[in-house]
């Protein structure tokens, strides 16, 4: 009986180190098969952040415009950071053919100091919305009635504003600086001669000739 006894104590021993060893086994079996599945992983995620490096085409269709109220790199401008704080009193309507301006109350009611001289500023400006609603803003505001009379004591702040476009190295800018010259020049006549000898330069004098109206002595 004990021989018995004894050949089951041993029996039951070897069941339980095969039981251990099976178990150990099959976890280290998991492991190997698991270290696989990260890697494959981490490869399948790979290809995504190559994938952004490379633009796509329609990004060149479809270029992307200022967001004024979104985080800038760098400190924007002065009238950048006039039109993200709600200073101009109108708002880009972007059309399907055209933009357009729509102001928040009548021009002809508007205050011309600082708004025209604020808008003058913009016109240095070489990105979208600003670029657009500088120009515009400036023409439809020399339109309205009482214009002349607005503007004028405004000159002698106006045209240094007006002289720092037009020396930009940025044709654009240059070319906007031009046409708010002369629109200017239609609004205000004769008030503009005395402070053209302090615009334009020599050379400039014969790209403007041809523009500004023949009331202009200093061109002529």
């Amino acid at each position: 009986m004990q021989k018995s006894e004894c050949q089951r104590g041993v029996q039951l021993r070897n069941r339980v180190t095969d039981n251990c060893d099976q178990r150990s086994s099959s976890a280290q079996i998991k492991q190997r098969t698991t270290v696989p599945q990260s890697k494959s992983s981490s490869s399948t995620s790979s290809p995504e952040p190559a994938r952004k490096l490379h633009p796509r085409p329609s990004d060149k269709l479809n270029p992307k415009t200022i967001n004024p109220f979104g985080e800038q790199s760098r400190a924007p401008s002065a009238f950048a950071a006039i039109y993200s704080k709600g200073g101009i009193p109108c708002r880009l309507v972007h059309g399907s053919v055209k933009h357009r301006l729509q102001w928040e109350c009548p021009p002809e009611n508007l205050p011309f100091d600082p708004l025209l001289i604020t808008l003058a500023e913009g016109l240095r400006e070489t990105k979208h919305p600003y670029t657009f609603v500088s120009k515009e803003g400036f023409r439809e505001l020399l339109l309205v009635a009482g214009a002349p009379e607005k503007a004028v004591p405004l000159l002698p702040r106006l045209i240094p504003v007006l002289k720092a476009a037009l020396v930009h190295l940025d044709d654009e800018v240059f070319e906007r600086g031009l046409n708010a010259l002369v629109q200017l020049s239609v609004v205000v006549g004769p008030s503009l001669n005395d402070h053209l000898k302090h615009l334009l330069t020599s050379g400039s004098l014969m790209i403007i000739k041809s523009k500004i109206p023949t009331y202009c002595s200093i061109c002529c």
